[in-house]
């Protein structure tokens, strides 16, 4: 991990380090919160990229839902406390991380760069930082050069399951050797939800032969096409539509369980049943997440859902995202008892605008006002933040 990640004092350096640059008369070269990286990145990506990417399930309702649940929340300060040093570490799958932010999975982080890369230039960012990248199944380069650009910063493997559980098997092996430090399975995407900004452009990436570079070069799913894919890529594409999506249930997740030695973490668990379920049948991990709103419309916002899921998990990390904007929506994440908290569009935003220094830039700055929330309102760690810590905001 690069020495930038946590400079002296702590991640909310990054303002002294921008506050003493402007004495030269330099600016910074990104913006400074999500409204900014948006609209920068408006104009940077293609109008079919961006609405995917910033895009949602019907009108959008729980997107936005996702959104205002935080505002719903306010920390409570505390004085006298001297929150002059603060920790934000925190340790998790028998992993010590410097700060409980991760990179979500992002299926087209690929195309959100401008040298079409995005998934190296991510895992570069997470080099940078020590924030770790959990890497999609849908990727522009394959899972093993993804991982060679993780330094030591561990990194995730996100697995869309197939229908061919030996081709699942096939990408959890990969995963494995590559280096991974666990498997994220998706639960909520095995069809694609109601989209209309990609229905309105017929935009769906894949069924253009985006991002499906782990399936084109994995052994398994080239003895099942039968060919090299790319002697006939629209045969590829197709095999790969036939194998994409399987609905999972309660019966396959022995199997999950046993394709690896890697703790195993289900990402879309919104109800405490499923929760305590999952955890009885062995999953290390639980990810409370309803796709940042991408898949169905007319839900709850998933921070809505996230006590009822740390009540249930017990002992057992709760990682979550949807709607996470800022280093405040991170706090309150934190206080509701999320044990990492995960963005998705700042830093696709991020990535857009500026590669992995942008990707960067964004994930210093949410760290950044995460710390100085933190010694602001007296609260110099992880431990500090209670559900008591909070005020619902009438």
């Amino acid at each position: 991990m690069a020495d930038s990640a946590a400079p002296t004092g702590g991640y909310g350096g990054f303002q002294n380090e921008i506050y003493f640059a402007g004495l030269s008369g330099v600016v910074p070269e990104y913006p400074m919160d999500f409204a900014g990286w948006e609209a920068r990145a408006a104009h940077a990506l293609p109008p079919s990229v961006l609405s995917y990417v910033a895009g949602g399930a019907g009108d959008e309702g729980t997107q936005r839902a996702n959104v205002a649940a935080f505002a719903r929340w306010g920390l409570i300060p505390r004085m006298f406390v001297g929150a002059t040093r603060r920790d934000l570490s925190v340790r998790m799958f028998g992993l010590t991380l410097p700060s409980p932010l991760f990179m979500a999975p992002v299926g087209v982080i690929g195309l959100c760069c401008q040298d079409g890369r995005g998934d190296l230039a991510t895992a570069r960012a997470a080099a940078a930082t020590g924030v770790p990248m959990v890497a999609s199944t849908l990727t522009v380069d394959p899972m093993e050069d993804v991982a060679a650009e993780f330094g030591d910063t561990p990194g995730f493997f996100q697995l869309y399951t197939p229908t061919d559980r030996e081709l699942a098997e096939s990408l959890v092996r990969r995963a494995e050797a590559a280096g991974y430090k666990g498997i994220v399975v998706t639960l909520d995407t095995w069809v694609t939800g109601w989209r209309p900004r990609d229905l309105s452009v017929s935009n769906f990436p894949q069924l253009r032969g985006h991002c499906l570079a782990n399936y084109f070069s994995d052994p398994v799913f080239r003895r099942l096409l039968g060919k090299d894919p790319q002697d006939d890529p629209g045969a590829a594409i197709l095999t790969w539509a036939s194998l994409f999506g399987n609905p999972l249930t309660w019966d396959d997740l022995p199997w999950l369980r046993s394709m690896t030695t890697l703790p195993l973490i289900v990402k879309g668990i919104c109800h405490p049943d499923d929760a305590r379920r999952v955890i009885d049948d062995g999953v290390d991990g639980v990810y409370c997440s309803n796709h940042g709103g991408r898949q169905a419309n007319g839900g709850l916002p998933a921070l809505d859902m996230l006590p009822g899921i740390v009540a249930a998990a017990g002992s057992v990390p709760v990682l979550f995202d949807s709607g996470v904007r800022s280093g405040a929506d991170v706090i309150k994440a934190l206080a509701l008892g999320a044990t990492a908290v995960g963005i998705g569009r700042p830093y696709a935003y991020g990535l857009a605008i500026g590669g992995t220094a942008g990707v960067t830039h964004v994930l210093r700055a949410i760290l950044a006002e995460t710390d100085l929330i933190m010694a602001v309102d007296g609260y110099p760690t992880l431990a500090d933040l209670t559900p008591e810590a909070l005020w619902a905001v009438r």
